[in-house]
């Protein structure tokens, strides 16, 4: 999966059903995708939070962007709107974590994000970059999941639900690989409103959740 910034709970929900992960880092850059933004709760409505970079570009890939230096922004507006969550000492200190790592290129902030989520909610996952695995580059798309996989050991691959346009059961049956998507079940929790805002950042479900709870979302999911 490519990095994204604080993710909605189906990306964990991959991430705590494989044994690894690998932050897809040497594809290319996707504007106004999910790598540098997300959704957060700010009176009682959806807001878009945008992490600052530099050098993107559709012309780039993931790991050659770098992060801004407007960190602090984005750090005080969810300080501001979920002081008065339940969770929020425990969650804040975990964000505030994340984003004093002090890293310039937006795949590896995004990686220690990832990893301290990681450690908190007590996966066993492990994460590498696919930058860093030696592989034909000159591959693309399935071909290029398919290649990882066999440099990984895999025997069964977990792709979001979406992915069922991208790969094929069959060519990966050939390659001896098992396929199969993941889809999130509805999740609803109790926010500040009695209307519940859903598809909103992993931010969200650490104000108003514990850890156990959490965990239980976490197995919410069919599989295809």
């Amino acid at each position: 999966m490519q990095p994204y910034f604080f993710p909605y709970i189906g990306y964990w929900q991959l991430i705590s059903v494989v044994d690894s992960f690998v932050v897809y880092d040497d594809v290319t850059y996707i504007k106004q995708g999910w790598i540098n933004r997300n959704y957060i709760l700010v009176n009682n409505k959806k807001h878009l939070i945008t992490l600052d970079v530099f050098g993107a570009s559709s012309n780039r890939l993931i790991c050659d962007v770098k992060v801004g230096k407007r960190k602090n922004k984005i750090l005080k507006t969810i300080e501001q709107n979920y002081r008065k969550a339940p969770y929020f000492d425990s969650a804040y200190q975990l964000i505030k974590n994340a984003f004093d790592i002090d890293e310039i290129f937006i795949s590896k902030f995004l990686f220690f994000s990832i990893k301290i989520l990681i450690e908190y909610l007590n996966l066993n996952t492990k994460i590498f970059f696919s930058s860093e695995i030696e592989k034909d580059n000159s591959l693309s798309g399935e071909n290029k999941v398919i290649e990882i996989c066999k440099k990984l050991n895999a025997t069964h691959y977990y792709n979001p639900v979406g992915g069922k346009f991208l790969y094929s059961h069959k060519h990966f049956n050939l390659n001896k690989i098992q396929l199969s998507f993941i889809e999130p079940m509805p999740v609803i929790y109790r926010q500040f409103s009695e209307i519940f805002i859903p598809n909103l950042s992993i931010i969200d479900l650490l104000m108003f959740n514990s850890k156990n709870e959490i965990s239980d979302m976490l197995t919410k999911y069919k599989l295809s």
